[in-house]
């Protein structure tokens, strides 16, 4: 993505609602401390680890922007803590945060809840928007990258991020600066591994060869296939890079709870605007949540189950990041990794998923055009 973007508040505001920029959640969604914990789970497989790069972690993540953002109005305080305690306490040691989401918020949550046990957890979290400046846009100049992570850092109650996310490619700094201040920060013992999210082949293999490139994040799930084809996953395989995907099932659709008489609220919920989510796509991506319950049947799982599954068989150096406020929604998470999946089902997935078409951008053109496409 070469060309440089001049783009008005109103548009930057509809690209940061994806991240969580427009919402704030009231001080009266915090409460008092929440420092229940929840026994763990029993009859699940055992967490076990994966490498992104040369971080270890546990085979899935949390996701921890729809805690405090953009899938419906805020937990409360106790509610997400409660969730990401619960989380660890069922192997969970990666959790993914971004300063965008809330903005603000979720890094205040997630160093309240991983305080007492950072030493046991890996954090990630994001820089590359500006959030001060009424232009709004994207910002990874040095200077506002260290200012980020010294701000990310109070709100996370920790000396050091580990794992520094570029969010979105800013087309106006070389990435060979983005890559060489983040190594600077390295070296300082403030962020311990690097990471881009959603940027093309291109952007990551000349990041890569000044900074060595830990994990790529993108949406990627049995309906959204873009980096089987955009020769992202390929460029991870071969520089020994990690890859997280976001939205591992489908932002919600592939659970088969959706269909086209459901609504979401435009004011909470960043979904209402996003093109599959419209009554027509979701009516005719039916076919596809059909698909995913065929197989869950078969499987004795659920669809959520399977579509996990199905992102773990992929490659041993993937780790999705599934995300969510329910305890009950966690506990069905953790049943993925009891779903063994041969080759011949994987083979027979990819057959039947071939003969669907997908509806619908996954997201806005607006929110679209801050992804990196660098041929």
């Amino acid at each position: 993505m070469n060309r440089p973007q001049h783009r008005s508040r109103r548009d930057f505001l509809a690209t940061a609602a994806l991240l969580g920029a427009a919402l704030l959640v009231g001080s009266t969604a915090w409460g008092q401390s929440g420092n229940a914990s929840s026994p763990k789970m029993t009859g699940q497989a055992s967490m076990k680890t994966r490498k992104l790069g040369s971080l270890v972690v546990s085979e899935l993540g949390a996701g921890c922007m729809s805690i405090s953002a953009n899938y419906g109005p805020a937990a409360s305080r106790e509610q997400g803590i409660a969730t990401l305690r619960m989380a660890h306490e069922n192997g969970v040691t990666f959790f993914d945060t971004a300063e965008v989401y809330g903005p603000y918020t979720s890094e205040t949550l997630v160093g309240e809840a991983l305080a007492p046990i950072r030493g046991q957890v890996a954090i990630a979290t994001k820089f590359g928007f500006e959030l001060e400046d009424k232009a709004g846009g994207l910002n990874s100049r040095p200077d506002r990258i260290r200012k980020v992570v010294e701000a990310s850092l109070k709100r996370l109650r920790t000396d050091h991020i580990d794992l520094l996310y570029q969010h979105r490619v800013d087309p106006n700094v070389p990435i060979e600066d983005v890559a060489g201040t983040v190594r600077d920060l390295i070296r300082e013992g403030k962020v311990l591994h690097f990471g881009l999210s959603e940027a093309s082949a291109r952007t990551i293999r000349r990041a890569h060869a000044v900074q060595p490139v830990a994990a790529v994040q993108t949406e990627y799930s049995l309906m959204e296939r873009d980096p089987e084809r955009n020769g992202v996953l390929a460029a991870c395989e071969e520089l020994g890079i990690g890859f997280v995907p976001w939205g591992p099932v489908g932002m919600g659709f592939l659970t088969g709870t959706m269909n086209a008489q459901t609504r979401l609220d435009p004011k909470t919920d960043f979904r209402s605007g996003f093109d599959r989510f419209s009554p027509e796509a979701m009516a005719a991506n039916q076919p596809i949540v059909d698909l995913v319950s065929r197989f869950a049947q078969r499987e004795n799982a659920t669809p959520s189950q399977v579509a996990l599954a199905w992102l773990l068989a992929q490659k041993p150096w993937i780790v999705p990041i599934p995300g969510t406020r329910s305890q009950q929604h966690l506990q069905e998470n953790f049943g993925a990794l009891r779903v063994e999946l041969s080759a011949t089902d994987l083979h027979e997935m990819n057959e039947a998923f071939a003969a669907v078409t997908v509806h619908g951008g996954r997201m806005n053109p607006e929110q679209m055009r801050v992804v990196d496409t660098a041929a």
